[in-house]
């Protein structure tokens, strides 16, 4: 399967992603455009790409082993029903994984949420919340891991959380 979607952002260097952004299907999209999004943002140099552990095993391990080469720091892996993309992947990198599990209609994600977040000792995997707030937040967990050694990204980080403090100080109730 060829890669559906692939976008670069830039900090630095536009040509060098930081994050990868992967997930089972196209149809995963409308969840992680979100992530997409916050990395965007936060101006993290990112991809974006489709592969599936069960339906491109071969594409998703060689991508997984060569990930750190590239200069990939962290990686996003979302995958819906009992499908496992953050597991394989994290069986072959040291790189962070972070998982999203995405809204299934059968059982509303819960069949991804247990897949992504029973793993076994020795190989972890970071799981955040299913659907659109787990993409969210896998996206700002990434920029942390990344603000850990780039100040930049730590300041912009702050600078969100305080935007974040404003807007709730000003909600008011009818």
């Amino acid at each position: 399967m060829a890669c559906v979607i692939v976008r670069f952002r830039h900090m630095s260097d536009p040509g060098q992603p930081l994050v990868a952004v992967i997930m089972g299907s196209k149809s995963d999209w409308e969840t992680m455009r979100h992530a997409d999004e916050i990395l965007t943002r936060f101006g993290v140099a990112h991809e974006c790409k489709v592969m599936s552990a069960h339906r491109t095993p071969a594409m998703t391990t060689e991508y997984a082993t060569g990930a750190e080469g590239r200069g990939i720091e962290v990686i996003i892996a979302a995958a819906g029903g009992a499908a496992h993309l953050a597991g394989v992947v994290a069986a072959h990198t040291i790189l962070p994984v972070l998982g999203v599990p995405i809204e299934s209609p059968a059982l509303k994600g819960m069949d991804s949420l247990l897949s992504t977040v029973q793993m076994p000792g020795g190989i972890p995997v970071g799981t955040l919340a299913i659907g659109k707030p787990g993409a969210i937040n896998a996206a700002l967990l990434a920029v942390a891991i990344l603000g850990g050694h780039r100040p930049d990204l730590r300041k912009r980080l702050h600078e969100f959380r305080e935007e974040q403090e404003r807007k709730i100080k000003k909600e008011t109730l009818p």
